[in-house]
């Protein structure tokens, strides 16, 4: 049963995450912690992060590591079959509709329309994800007594590296996870 759940779940979050894998992270987030209580906020922001650090599209690592926690390795492969599903059959339907009527202005007023509210769900997600970091939690009120300094300052580092210095994300991921790993072992 628990399988089924998953798969409807992750399924439902395919259908509905317009505007790529960042748009997928509200619904996941709403999905596993809110609504089913599967996760914690915490261990959503862990899973974060490791599916940013590993190779492949964020949503279907997200499915995976999120199914992996939740019921173990087939849960990781039913959450990324319901999450990659809908994306198959909507491609599919759209590219079919998209190429036959991809001049009509109506086709273009849906797609500029679209636009904005894709870039909000990314922003929402990336000030989840911000605010979890900072503070421990995303939800308000936010008390500074519970800001934590060290992930500003690593959230600081890895501003300065890629903005000054163009490094890459995978190089500030390494400089960040050693200082983290050396910072948190002496506190």
């Amino acid at each position: 049963m628990i399988y089924w759940e998953l798969f409807l779940s992750f399924f439902q979050i395919g259908i509905f995450s317009f505007g790529g894998g960042y748009a997928a992270l509200p619904l996941i987030e709403q999905e596993l912690i809110s609504v089913q209580g599967w996760i914690t906020n915490q261990q959503f922001i862990d899973i974060l992060t490791l599916s940013e650090m590993t190779p492949g599209p964020i949503a279907i690592n997200a499915a995976t590591f999120s199914g992996n926690q939740i019921t173990g390795v087939f849960g990781g492969v039913v959450a990324t079959i319901g999450v990659t599903l809908p994306s198959v059959i909507i491609v599919q339907l759209l590219a079919y509709f998209y190429f036959k009527y991809k001049n009509i202005t109506m086709v273009q007023g849906i797609i500029q329309g679209l636009r904005p509210a894709v870039v909000a769900l990314i922003a929402s997600a990336g000030l989840t994800i911000f605010l979890t970091a900072m503070f421990g939690h995303s939800d308000w009120p936010l008390d500074l007594g519970e800001l934590n300094y060290v992930s500003i300052v690593f959230f600081a580092i890895a501003i300065f590296l890629m903005r000054k210095f163009k490094a890459s994300p995978i190089h500030v991921m390494i400089i960040t996870g050693t200082l983290g790993g050396i910072v948190y072992s002496l506190i």
